[in-house]
């Protein structure tokens, strides 16, 4: 966890005001985005509770900029969102996205770098020029891209079978009526063991002694 010390500290009043306590002065949600944007260390809190609201607070950014006409998440993708609250899978996924975050972080910091070996960290360069460099450098951000789709993909398909393999040690041995090892169900037809129970050396109903 961060120290708090540290932190530039903003206090949220009752009247949903912002006050920067490094400035002495009171702010509004542009300027905590532009703090944001600066990788500024910061921490919002409830001025009569000291609560911390940063999180809160982060979340209004987000729903403002996706008000602002250019959203990065679809209604489809916020679905999901909400359909993942409370599921068994919700702490999974948050570490799945974050992971995420960062290495799209990492490709956004590559190109960079790759962009100022090439041609320096030009401050006179105008958008034109610097649009147009983008479109040039568009194959190698792609090739980027599509290297860490590739790393989230391996990710999460990991995942996937550390989940199953949990789920199979959780249930090994666990005895669930009619799927007990070497009973006969219902119908005539044997039950079929578990991968772990046949690594066990324990044999199928139907084996031979």
């Amino acid at each position: 966890m961060a120290d708090t010390s540290a932190l530039r500290l903003i206090k949220k009043y009752p009247n949903r005001r912002l006050y920067d306590t490094q400035t002495s002065e009171y702010i509004t949600l542009v300027d905590v985005k532009e703090l944001v944007l600066e990788n500024e260390a910061f921490q919002v809190v409830d001025a009569r509770t000291g609560d911390d609201l940063t999180r809160s607070i982060l979340l209004q950014i987000i729903l403002d900029e996706e008000a602002a006409g250019a959203p990065m998440f679809s209604c489809d993708v916020l679905s999901q969102f909400i359909r993942f609250y409370g599921n068994a899978m919700q702490g999974m996924v948050g570490t799945y996205l974050e992971r995420n975050v960062e290495l799209f972080n990492e490709v956004q910091k590559r190109f960079e770098e790759q962009s100022k070996a090439m041609y320096g960290a030009n401050p006179n360069m105008n958008q034109d020029l610097w649009r147009q460099f983008l479109t040039f450098q568009g194959p190698a951000m792609q090739s980027l891209v599509t290297s860490y789709m590739e790393q989230s993909k391996s990710m999460f398909t990991q995942m996937q079978e550390q989940l199953q393999n949990q789920t199979r040690n959780m249930f090994v041995g666990f005895p669930f009526p009619g799927l007990v090892p070497g009973a006969t169900p219902p119908g005539g037809k044997a039950a079929s063991l578990t991968g772990a129970e046949l690594a066990a050396g324990e044999k199928k109903p139907d084996d031979k002694a």
